[in-house]
């Protein structure tokens, strides 16, 4: 079986199962400032599956184009199935998971759902790879949302929009537009099985130990972004720290980056996120790892 896997920005792959196509997030039409992946929803011709990690727009935006064109079945929350069913997606397009579930793609094909955290959005999250960020520990709530209101990603973003310059005017008419839900619905990380080995998956920087560690995939495809989650907490330390936990948990064969370009400018940073640090301390974490950077469309292939 013939795997090849196509990053197409922020956390969106394309993964080639021998004929089987599966969409992992599906936001490739980005604001006009951002650099082209050489693909736009409009381009799709084939999908069968879209896996959807959860449902802000930077990761679900698209899926309703994508299916309504080709018909694929969209697996994600009750959340990003409320959103899809608001874009006209029939029911019978949706595979409603929670976590735990395990999908048919096709024969000998399995996809196991898994239960996932997002990435600490409501404290500051523009970090350098490297940048140690501590504190913030067993806030309830409403203390975060307080600390949100002042220094969260969407405060950042809504500074960022409400300027008169052309990136900030199109940043803000891309956000007002865009499909998607302003809560995430309960992050999803998803781990494919295939006869020639298995494939992790997650779009965002959270993880529950637990459920990450004793998995073992064969590749894992790991969000470089924002600042860390770990079992419902800030981690304390840097990002690079954060892919390094992950990796330790995990031990794959081979790490792949997502979610590090530059895919919302000017709120992300020119250029995206550093990589050295992070291959770094993922080489330190899982020695026998291979981290891999495929740039665009660039037919990666897999499990060989």
């Amino acid at each position: 079986m013939k795997i090849t896997l196509d990053w197409l920005g922020c956390a969106t792959f394309r993964l080639t199962l021998g004929e089987t196509v599966v969409f992992l997030d599906a936001y490739m039409d980005r604001v006009p400032s951002a650099p082209s992946v050489g693909m736009t929803t409009a381009d799709v011709e084939r999908a069968d599956f879209i896996l959807v990690g959860h449902s802000h727009f930077d990761h679900i935006a698209g899926a309703e184009i994508i299916a309504a064109k080709t018909g694929a079945k969209i697996i994600g929350s009750h959340e990003s199935g409320r959103v899809m069913f608001e874009k006209g997606i029939p029911r019978e397009q949706m595979l409603l998971s929670q976590g735990g579930e395990r999908h048919r793609l096709a024969p000998g094909i399995t996809v196991r759902v898994l239960p996932g955290l997002h990435s600490c959005t409501w404290v500051a999250s523009n970090l350098a790879a490297t940048e140690e960020a501590h504190g913030h520990l067993g806030l309830c709530e409403d203390e975060r949302a307080a600390i949100s209101s002042e220094a969260g990603l969407a405060t950042a973003i809504g500074q960022r929009a409400g300027g008169d310059n052309q990136q900030s005017v199109e940043l803000r008419n891309h956000l007002r537009n865009a499909v998607g839900s302003p809560v995430t619905g309960g992050p999803l990380a998803y781990l494919i099985e295939t006869p020639a080995g298995s494939i992790f998956w997650q779009d965002t920087s959270g993880c529950w130990t637990g459920v990450l560690e004793g998995l073992k995939p064969d590749v894992a495809i790991l969000a470089i972004a924002g600042r860390g989650n770990v079992d419902g907490e800030p981690i304390q330390g840097s990002l690079a720290h954060f892919a390094a936990l992950e990796a330790r948990l995990l031990q794959p064969r081979m790490i792949i980056p997502g979610h590090h370009d530059n895919w919302m400018p000017p709120v992300t940073p020119e250029g995206g996120t550093d990589l050295v640090a992070i291959r770094a301390a993922v080489a330190e974490a899982a020695p026998s790892a291979t981290f891999a950077e495929p740039g665009y469309l660039s037919g990666m292939r897999l499990l060989e």
